[in-house]
């Protein structure tokens, strides 16, 4: 066994076996205020927001890979939208007929939204944005293809999913399958260690990177709010999500954009008391800046907005965050300090005096290996 920043890796003499296990934590403490021009507090958050293990490696052979990834805090296992501990987030075999095609089957992330795909350890900010909380496509049960080549040294991607439809908490299945499909270009070449799924230009990029997705998920007979996400609905519903996202860096500056946009013709269910849930059927669009200077520490800005349609909008109002980050890095974004201001508005609405409006602040740490 050796000890690395990358993990403890254990492997057997004959090479037919490989583990790499890491660990991480983000401590998280904030506040939420009553209002614009109330600054009395109406919601602490201090907790330990993420607690996971993971372990990655290889058994037989390099073709045939695995990714375990567990989770240990009640806000990290959907539980209160659920009711289950849902401990496991990632449980995938991987199997590589060749460097540039490989498949998986088991639970991990579809290949949706850059900023739902990004871990949770790679963000700049301490929490992703409300699109991504809305809209996103998250873990499923299924199987995976991906693949990647070069057209005159332009590297792109195709990735494509066949799954329940159901998410992490799902005891049985019905006839309703998610399909979900995803195309990337990186008209400039690739990033730096990965670095086109990792906020932040952390690596510097000496010349300009650029990469642009886009991809949409179909998701038949869902029983859950959010397609894999949310509380269940008390009738099977379709959706549709559209996706569209890019990045760029360059020495020091990133820029993320995300645009997705949701559809469901009959998005309201309703049981028999008269109690509703429904898919929040509308669009959202996320938008984020940041430099890193020197020293590690990285200022960064973004704007959110979410904006209901349809039947939705007899239920939800239109949204909109700014939001403000100071972050240090002491070792890239395994181990770093992250502070957060934030302002959130509702209808379009900006006067500070409005009684819908409210300030946040949220301070983590993060520490893993």
């Amino acid at each position: 066994m050796i000890f690395k920043m990358k993990g403890l890796e254990v492997a057997t003499k004959d090479s037919s076996f490989y583990a790499n296990f890491r660990f991480r934590m983000q401590n998280r403490m904030g506040f939420y205020t009553n209002g614009g021009d109330d600054l009395g507090i109406s919601e602490w958050d201090a907790r330990v927001r993420r607690l996971r293990l993971r372990v990655d490696g290889y058994v037989l052979s390099p073709k045939i890979g695995y990714s375990i990834q567990l989770a240990f805090t009640r806000s990290d296992q959907d539980f209160d939208n659920t009711g289950i501990a849902n401990i496991v987030r990632d449980a995938v075999v991987f199997y590589h007929f060749t460097d540039k095609f490989y498949i998986a089957f088991g639970q991990n992330k579809l290949p949706g939204n850059r900023q739902r795909v990004n871990s949770s350890g790679q963000l700049q900010f301490v929490e992703r944005s409300i699109v991504n909380g809305i809209f996103t496509v998250d873990r499923d049960f299924g199987l995976k293809a991906y693949y990647n080549n070069t057209i005159a040294d332009m590297p792109y991607r195709f990735k494509a999913a066949v799954t329940t439809g159901e998410g992490r908490s799902v005891n049985g299945t019905d006839n309703g399958l998610a399909y979900t499909g995803r195309v990337e270009i990186l008209p400039f070449g690739l990033f730096k260690n990965d670095g086109d799924y990792s906020e932040g230009d952390l690596e510097r990029e000496e010349t300009l990177k650029l990469a642009i997705g886009g991809g949409y998920s179909y998701n038949v007979k869902t029983n859950r709010t959010g397609g894999q996400l949310g509380k269940e609905l008390y009738a099977q519903r379709d959706m549709g999500t559209a996706i569209f996202d890019l990045i760029f860096k360059y020495s020091g500056w990133a820029y993320e954009s995300e645009f997705l946009k949701r559809r469901s013709v009959n998005p309201l269910t309703f049981n028999a008391a008269g109690d509703v849930r429904y898919v929040y059927a509308g669009w959202g669009n996320n938008n984020q800046i940041s430099y890193l200077f020197k020293n590690n520490i990285e200022t960064a800005f973004r704007y959110s907005i979410v904006q209901p349609e349809h039947q939705t909008t007899l239920y939800e109002n239109r949204k909109e965050v700014v939001e403000a980050g100071l972050s240090k890095y002491f070792r890239n974004h395994r181990i770093k300090a992250q502070f957060n201001l934030n302002y959130n508005t509702e209808e379009g609405n900006w006067n500070i005096h409005s009684t819908n409006n409210y300030w946040g602040a949220l301070f983590q740490v993060e520490l893993g290996i």
